[in-house]
């Protein structure tokens, strides 16, 4: 599996389960174990990390930042917007609840300018319908 999704579009489970969880993961893990094992008090309720563990703390989130946003494009891909959409994201509080909805949504079931659906679930113009479907 490529942590890189270089274009395309990918459903939710494939976003939350190999793009989101494992980068969120690995950051809390990393972030605690810097200010755990590194964190300097220099005021009751106030941590700082510098030096070393702070570079550390940079480049893994510098790493994880191509898988993030690439799986972010692909996954607003699928929702049939554009990857232009992730600027609502600098928006504080509102623009990261818009962002984690369009997450949620279910992709388009129909080819769009990003490529055809993640599922089985398109069925061609034209085309006879399975009982129960509409």
């Amino acid at each position: 599996m490529s942590w890189y999704v270089s274009r395309g579009r990918i459903n939710r489970s494939t976003f939350w389960l190999k793009y989101f969880l494992p980068v969120f993961v690995v950051m809390v893990v990393v972030s605690a174990v810097v200010f755990t094992a590194f964190g300097q008090s220099s005021e009751p309720g106030q941590v700082s990390v510098t030096g070393g563990p702070a570079l550390l703390l940079f480049v893994v989130y510098l790493a994880l930042a191509v898988p993030s946003v690439s799986s972010a494009v692909t996954r607003l891909h699928d929702t049939g917007r554009s990857a232009w959409w992730l600027l609502i994201g600098l928006v504080p509080l509102v623009g990261g609840i818009v962002l984690l909805v369009f997450y949620c949504l279910e992709g388009e079931p129909q080819p769009n300018q990003w490529g055809p659906p993640t599922t089985a679930r398109f069925v061609p113009a034209g085309a006879p319908l399975a009982a129960g479907q509409q």
